[in-house]
Formats: structure tokens, C-alpha cells, sequence
């Protein structure tokens, strides 16, 4: 009994560090914070050049299992439905990733939404320090309507009524 004691006064304090870990770097109604990417298409762009659109920004990893299970979600009911609203964009990024991992695994799942690399987490450490996958809703303002981190079937659904209330 006194080695479980010993066990859980010891590594509570390291469990509670690892979720503090995985706690948001904003919250919401902050404003997005900016940031620069490249596209595709090599054009560099920032988050505000999209203000006055709906923007969902997906943090992701080809390697992570729960991405996994909620990119096809994203393809099927956000992208599908919305790419071709002119009041939405959808940016999706590769945490740790370049695009030597990012195109082969474009290939091979077949996803048309933009996915775009965040090599060094400099996006990513602008919203949270660890754990993903995370989506993050910005209105036309600028501000911060939605947070998420991890995937349910829940929490995947809120969002879609949190897109589709301020799209329809």
C-alpha cells in the first residue's frame, strides 16, 4: 500500500504537467493570432488576409491515428459541402511535417482540402503546445468561435452545427 501511495504522490504532479501540456494557447473570443504560410502554389500568405470569411484552421499528423479517423469527416462534410461558399476557407496542417510527408499522403488518401506544412510548429505554438488533432473556427471578425482537441463523434458534430449556423 505505501509503494501505491509513494507511486501516486510521486507522478501526479507529471501527469497534471502533461495535460497542462495539451492546454490552449487561446481561447474563446480572442482574437487569431496571424501567421504566414505557403500554399501550394508557393504564394505566401497570412491569416488576415482571409478576414471576413469563416476560416477552420485542422492541426494534424500523417502518423496520428484520431487524424485519421477525422480527416475523411473534414473531406466529406466540411470541404465537400463549403469549398465553394466564397465566406469559407479551410487550412490544414501538418504538425512537424514537410511536404516530403505531406504529398505522398495527399496521394494515396485522395483529399482535395488544402494541407500545408507546419515543419517547425510555428503556426501550431501560436494555439497550443502539444496534442492533436485540434480544430480551431474564426469568424469574420477575426475572433476565435470554436475550439476542439481530439476526435469524437460528438465533438466532430458540434462543429458541423457551429459551421453550418454561421454558413447557412
Amino acid at each position: 500500500m505505501r509503494h501505491i501511495i509513494f507511486f501516486l504522490v510521486g507522478f501526479l504532479p507529471i501527469f497534471s504537467y502533461a495535460q497542462d501540456q495539451q492546454e490552449w494557447l487561446v481561447k474563446m473570443g480572442d482574437n487569431a493570432p496571424n501567421f504566414e504560410f505557403t500554399l501550394a502554389d508557393s504564394s505566401v500568405k497570412n491569416l488576415h488576409d482571409y478576414k471576413g470569411k469563416i476560416i477552420l484552421i485542422n492541426f494534424f499528423a500523417t502518423w496520428c491515428p484520431p487524424c485519421r479517423k477525422e480527416l475523411p469527416r473534414v473531406q466529406k462534410e466540411i470541404y465537400d459541402v463549403y469549398k465553394s461558399n466564397k465566406n469559407f476557407e479551410l487550412f490544414v496542417f501538418g504538425r512537424e511535417e514537410n511536404w516530403d510527408k505531406l504529398i505522398p499522403f495527399i496521394q494515396k488518401t485522395g483529399y482535395t482540402f488544402p494541407i500545408l506544412p507546419d515543419l517547425e510548429r510555428q503556426i501550431f505554438s501560436k494555439y497550443a503546445n502539444s496534442g492533436i488533432p485540434r480544430n480551431v473556427l474564426i469568424d469574420e471578425q477575426g475572433k476565435i468561435i470554436y475550439l476542439s482537441l481530439g476526435y469524437t463523434d460528438e465533438e466532430f458534430n458540434n462543429l458541423l452545427t457551429v459551421l453550418k449556423n454561421k454558413l447557412n
